[in-house]
């Protein structure tokens, strides 16, 4: 086997490659999986355009790692980053999340039919308890008046701090 250079993490990072078969949309379901970067994405929409020293500040982990995050995020189109003298500005770049959004749309009609449904049986079912309340309502009361029922005995004790409780109906 040939001797080959072996790659460090200080290699240059790779530039996005279309890769066959991969969507845009894959890019950016991968950049989104991870909460650091959604957190970056928040950041920015909150915030507006921040320096890359800024936006680590946020974050407790090492430069190198931080770096690697904000290229996932520039290859998904998330965020472009711009230099202004000696410092890099990172800005949200939300037009790839309209890809997101029009990917998921089928999925929010699919939930809010299902949803609506079980509205719908969840009303039909509180719909029957209550048709049949009104006719066991006699049943329920016997002997006592109504919204009586959870009364007891007459003359149950009940012992509150140690003293005894006498009720009456």
């Amino acid at each position: 086997m040939a001797d080959r250079p072996m790659e460090t993490s200080r290699s240059r990072p790779r530039r996005h490659r279309d890769v066959p078969g991969e969507a845009p949309s894959d890019r950016v379901f991968a950049a989104l999986a991870s909460p650091v970067r959604r957190e970056v994405l928040r950041l920015l929409r909150d915030t507006g355009p921040r320096p890359v020293n800024e936006l680590a500040a946020h974050f407790d982990m090492a430069r190198p790692s931080f770096s690697e995050h904000l290229r996932v995020l520039r290859e998904a189109d998330l965020v472009s980053e711009t230099r202004a003298g000696r410092q890099r500005l990172y800005r949200l770049e939300a037009t790839a999340l309209f890809e997101v959004r029009e990917w998921l749309h089928p999925f929010e009609r699919f939930w809010r039919d299902k949803l609506g449904g079980l509205r719908d049986l969840l009303d039909e079912m509180d719909d029957h308890d209550n048709d049949n309340n009104d006719n066991n309502d006699d049943d329920d009361h016997v002997g006592g008046a109504k919204g009586d029922s959870d009364v007891g005995d007459v003359n149950e004790t009940h012992e509150v701090d140690g003293d005894d409780d006498t009720r009456e109906p």
